[in-house]
């Protein structure tokens, strides 16, 4: 096994930690006798050899010793390094790497008969993966399928067989032949399941119409078969405790997130899928369902009523796993929770332990079903928010989700002031411990909280960095109180020299209306300031409308050049100001079609536009059109701001209505 392996300079190969001198021992242990040592070599190979998937020049000259390993029938835990094998030689991995597997691959062949089954699991994927003859593969896996009796390795044919359709599409018929027939009796649940998951993802057509119903009748036939099955409760003691910490059906999540991931867009047959794991009398089979559902409501538009409503039944579950899922997922969903909103409710009603999560370092959070109540709107989170407001130690970052509440959380203000008001002006924590609290009195425009505000901004001291980072929301909170922060003029008027200037002016033209005395300072930081600070400026000089009709020629320049966001809001500044929609459009449109992150800000100023918007009702009708979000990508990329993506719908359909 370890012929030649003193001859290869090992103190100058390189892995992830430096010098590669200590490979040949984790080599030589993976064949050790003692389980523990070979657990702790193959952490190793991974942990450096292979760590995170990187390969070294140490990885290539590990390659050869780890297929004698393999090769030999008394070392154990062969399965585990073919596996190591497969990783290493991953497209992934790079061309070095996987030329350097693909050498051996016939040794692939006689380890897909091997007689211990994780070996014939690991290396049936490889038969697909490195071996270069399409027709001798499939008879390979032909053979494999015909005499295999272990479940857990016809799953892993299942696979290798829709690898193969989609690697090798001109040669797939008999591939999807044998999918197929696997699909059917007398193959067991999880087998068909798989193999519906493979047809799906490489040949669509080939699936059975009732696909959505069969799914969903062999996902219970696959759990009444594992319940009858040996008692699966982990021992007593800290083994135990670690193996219930694991996910409990792993092999069901996954061979749902593949019958999900080849689906796709067809949302309607997703949710349909979705409706019926949730509707299973198997807890594992709900709690798996659960979390599928987070990535399908993140990525799609559509009506998820009936999925929602069916996870917030899971809340009232005596399985701490499936009911923590479950909130985990509603607290991200905001108004879209609403039909859970009555599980929600009762669960925070029966479970004060749960209103607020403790940590060992640090202040208390909010919990996460009281989140997700306030989070969905519900006025019925408002009692319990005044409790915790009024105990010695009120979560971090409670104010945020009171915003979500909107007029219904006026009763909160009192005690959001009385919180602001007892913050340590000399507290390196006081812009963290007021974020929260001026947020909600913001959306509440609570207008006794000037006193408050005011005093932070004059008592912070400078020396510690405090005031510099409270003054932004201070500002916007300000701003928001209008009139009513008449008082705090001659600081806004202080401010007006700063890097705060954009935000300050705008706040004094809500107290005063003073358009003279925040004109120069906007149009200075226009044509002077630079990124957000000329977005800013933009934004304010639109408040002012007509008042800031001299600023248009900046504004101009401004929303032919820079960067999306700048011309965003230059162009919808102009609009405000000019009320000529004719030239501004146009900005508008190519904004929209270059950053997705933009429409937002744009929906809302069309809405705004009433019937001058109708030369961009195609734009709004698409978006209204299209089913996935606006901010996500296939496969699951990019952002997926949930609310954000709903209120963009919302001004859609406004701007469309004035028509």
């Amino acid at each position: 096994m370890f012929t030649g392996i003193d001859e290869v300079d090992w103190a100058a190969l390189r892995h992830a930690y430096g010098s590669a001198e200590d490979v040949p021992g984790l080599l030589r242990a993976l064949a050790s006798p003692d389980a523990t040592e070979r657990e702790a070599a193959l952490d190793g190979m991974y942990g450096s050899v292979h760590h995170q998937g990187n390969v070294y020049d140490s990885t290539l000259a590990c390659v050869p010793f780890l297929f004698a390993l393999a090769a030999r029938a008394e070392v154990p835990d062969r399965g585990a390094i073919v596996e190591l094998l497969v990783s290493i030689g991953a497209e992934s991995a790079g061309p070095s790497a996987r030329t350097s597997v693909r050498a051996h691959a016939e040794a692939f062949v006689p380890l897909a008969d091997d007689p211990c089954p994780g070996v014939r699991r690991a290396a049936t994927a490889a038969l697909v993966g490195f071996l270069d003859d399409p027709a001798r593969v499939l008879e390979l896996l032909r053979r494999r399928s015909a005499v295999e009796r272990d479940e857990k390795v016809l799953r892993t044919l299942t696979e290798a067989l829709g690898l193969f359709v989609r690697r090798h599409p001109a040669d797939a018929g008999g591939a999807v032949e044998l999918l197929a027939a696997q699909s059917e009796p007398p193959h067991s649940p999880g087998t068909r399941l798989a193999a519906l998951g493979q047809l799906a993802l490489g040949t669509p057509r080939r699936l059975p119409a009732d696909l959505v119903p069969t799914a969903v009748r062999l996902l219970r036939e696959r759990s009444l078969r594992r319940a009858s099955g040996p008692d699966r409760a982990a021992p007593d003691g800290l083994v135990g405790r670690i193996r219930r910490l694991r996910p409990s059906d792993e092999e069901g999540a996954y061979l749902l997130r593949t019958l999900h991931r080849a689906l796709d867009d067809r949302v309607a047959d997703r949710i349909a899928l979705l409706v019926g794991q949730l509707s299973s009398p198997d807890a594992m089979d709900r709690c798996n369902a659960v979390r599928m559902s987070a990535g399908l409501f993140r990525e799609w538009r559509a009506d998820f009523g009936a999925a929602v409503s069916l996870i917030g039944g899971q809340l009232d579950c005596e399985e701490d796993q499936l009911r923590d899922a479950a909130v985990s997922v509603l607290a991200e969903l905001f108004g879209l929770a609403a039909p859970a909103a009555d599980d929600l409710h009762a669960l925070v009603a029966a479970r004060p332990d749960l209103w607020a999560h403790s940590w060992v370092r640090g202040r208390p959070s909010l919990g996460r079903p009281l989140k997700a109540l306030a989070r969905s709107g519900d006025p019925r989170a408002v009692p319990v928010l005044a409790q915790l407001l009024a105990g010695a130690a009120a979560p971090a970052g409670l104010g945020f989700e009171v915003v979500h509440l909107g007029p219904a959380a006026a009763p909160l203000a009192p005690a959001l002031r009385r919180r602001l008001g007892r913050i340590p002006l000399d507290s390196p924590e006081a812009a963290e411990l007021a974020a929260p609290l001026m947020a909600a009195l913001t959306a509440l425009k609570d207008p006794a909280a000037v006193p408050e505000v005011l005093r932070l901004l004059r008592g912070a001291p400078d020396g510690l960095g405090a005031r510099e980072a409270l003054v932004g929301q201070a500002v916007r909170t300000l701003d928001a109180l209008g009139t009513a922060a008449r008082a705090a003029t001659p600081v806004l008027r202080g401010l007006l020299d700063t890097r705060h200037a954009a935000p300050a002016a705008g706040a004094l033209w809500s107290a005063e209306g003073d358009a003279d005395a925040v004109l120069p300072v906007l149009s200075r930081e226009l044509t002077r300031g630079r990124g957000r600070s000329a977005r800013t400026a933009a934004e304010q000089l639109g408040r002012l409308g007509p008042a800031a009709r001299e600023a248009l020629p900046a504004l101009r320049v401004l929303a032919g050049s820079g960067r999306v966001w700048e011309r965003t809001a230059a162009a919808q500044a102009w609009w405000r100001i000019d009320g000529d929609p004719e030239p501004v459009l146009p900005v508008l449109r190519s904004a929209w079609a270059e950053n997705p992150y933009a429409r937002g800000a744009i929906a809302g100023c069309l809405a705004e536009m009433g019937p001058a918007c109708a030369p961009l009702h195609d734009l709004l009708t698409a978006e209204l059109a299209a089913a996935r979000r606006h901010t996500a990508r296939p496969g699951g990329h990019g952002s997926h701001d949930i609310a954000r993506d709903e209120r963009l719908l919302t001004d859609c359909r406004t701007a469309l209505a004035g028509r």
